[in-house]
């Protein structure tokens, strides 16, 4: 058993949205204190390091409202109930960017925000990619514009933090580690 086992006493249901439920739960510490916590629950999502013919990674500029600013991103989206996490990576890559994956290669999956929220963020990589003739639609609520940039734009993009989300950063870090493993 793990020494570190927050036992839950009570848990209350605070809001249950389209995309995320939040609940304040009433655990046992380890050392048999009482404390409180606040979660986010999460469906979980996809993201695809996506590079083109002409090796340069997919983006999507979007802006997100918690940030209250635009942010540079690689594709990405919430899993719908029961979907397979490929799949989303698929549909996700398609409605936001108008490309087709030929393959798609898992890379890892990590928790988001693990201090309030489950979310796990599974990330997938591509380079097998064909521009779709019928692309899907976009969710109606979502206005992206589509970039392409070199791995060295991409790092500069990071370094003036027009990328600085966790997702994409790790896209950035995942590809430089690769280009410096084929050395």
């Amino acid at each position: 058993m793990d020494k570190f086992v927050e036992k839950t006493l009570s848990t209350e249901q605070i809001y249950s949205g389209k995309i995320v439920h939040l609940q304040v739960d009433k655990v046992m510490l380890p050392d048999g204190k009482i404390a409180t916590r606040e979660l986010i629950k999460h469906p979980g999502a996809v993201a695809v390091i996506a590079i083109n013919d002409d090796n340069k990674l997919i983006l999507v500029e979007q802006y997100r409202k918690p940030c209250e600013r635009t942010l540079v991103e690689i594709p990405a989206g919430k899993l719908e109930q029961g979907e397979d996490p490929k799949q989303a990576a698929v549909r996700e890559l398609e409605e936001e960017t108008g490309y087709v994956a030929k393959e798609l290669k898992y890379i890892t999956s990590f928790y988001s925000s693990p201090g309030f929220a489950d979310e796990l963020l599974h990330i997938y990589f591509t380079d097998k990619l064909v521009k779709s003739d019928d692309p899907r639609e976009a969710d109606e609520d979502e206005f992206v514009e589509v970039l392409e940039l070199s791995l060295q734009e991409a790092k500069q993009y990071a370094a003036i933090q027009k990328i600085c989300d966790a997702k994409t950063n790790y896209a950035v870090l995942y590809l430089e580690m690769q280009e410096m493993m084929q050395r």
